[in-house]
C-alpha cells in the first residue's frame, strides 16, 4: 500500500463583502497566503502603529516598526500556536518586541554620540565625508566599550602617536604587557567593527 500524500491546507477565499474571521486570517496566515497576511494587515496595524507611536513618541520610527511588526508576522507565521492565544495578541507581543528593540537601539546610538564627545578627534583627510563621521563615532563607541588597559594602550597609540615602548614608558607597564593589550584591543575592535560576513 502506497503511502498517502499530505494534504494541502487550501487557501483561505478572501472576498470584499464579507471579512474573515481571526481564525481563518491566523490558519490561512500560517499556510503562507498572502491574502490572509493583508487581511492581518488591514486589521491590526492601526493598533500597532499607535502602540509604537505612544511607546516611541517619533512617527517615522512608529511606522518603521510597525513595517517590521508584519514583516516579522510573515516570516514567523509558522509559529504562531492558536492554543497560546488569539493572532491579535500575538501582534501585539511582535509589536512590544520590535519596540523594546528600536529603544534599545536608540539607547545605543546616543551612547555612541556621547562617547564620541568624550574622545580627542584624530585629524583625518576625509573628515568632511559623511560617512567619515559616522566611522568616527562608531570607532569611540567602540573604544569606549574595551577594558580600560586596552583603552589606555590604543588611545595612547592613535591619539598621541607613541610607539610601544614609548607607551611602557609612560605607563610603568612591561612592553609585554602594551603588545599584549593592545593586540587583545585591536582583536576586539576588528570583531566589533567587521561587517558580517567579511573576516
Amino acid at each position: 500500500m502506497s503511502p498517502q500524500p499530505p494534504l494541502a491546507v487550501p487557501p483561505v477565499r478572501v472576498t470584499a463583502g464579507e471579512p474573515l474571521a481571526d481564525e481563518e486570517i491566523a490558519r490561512g496566515l500560517v499556510a503562507g497566503d498572502e491574502a490572509c497576511l493583508a487581511a492581518a494587515y488591514r486589521r491590526w496595524s492601526a493598533l500597532v502603529l499607535t502602540l509604537a507611536r505612544r511607546s516611541l513618541g517619533d512617527a517615522k520610527e512608529a511606522e518603521d516598526v510597525s513595517q517590521q511588526v508584519f514583516l516579522g508576522v510573515w516570516r514567523g507565521r509558522a509559529g504562531y500556536r492558536p492554543e497560546r492565544g488569539s493572532l491579535g495578541g500575538w501582534i501585539v507581543g511582535i509589536t512590544r518586541r520590535r519596540i523594546a528593540d528600536s529603544l534599545a537601539a536608540r539607547t545605543r546610538r546616543l551612547h555612541l554620540v556621547s562617547a564620541a564627545g568624550s574622545v580627542l578627534v584624530l585629524d583625518d583627510p576625509d573628515r568632511d565625508r559623511p560617512e567619515a563621521a559616522l566611522d568616527r563615532v562608531l570607532v569611540r563607541g567602540e573604544l569606549a566599550r574595551l577594558p580600560a588597559p586596552q583603552q589606555r594602550v590604543l588611545r595612547l597609540t592613535f591619539y598621541e602617536d607613541l610607539t610601544q615602548t614609548q607607551i611602557a614608558e609612560r605607563t610603568g607597564w612591561p612592553l609585554g604587557t602594551v603588545k599584549s593589550h593592545a593586540r587583545r584591543g585591536m582583536q576586539r575592535l576588528r570583531v566589533r567593527l567587521e561587517p558580517a560576513g567579511e573576516g
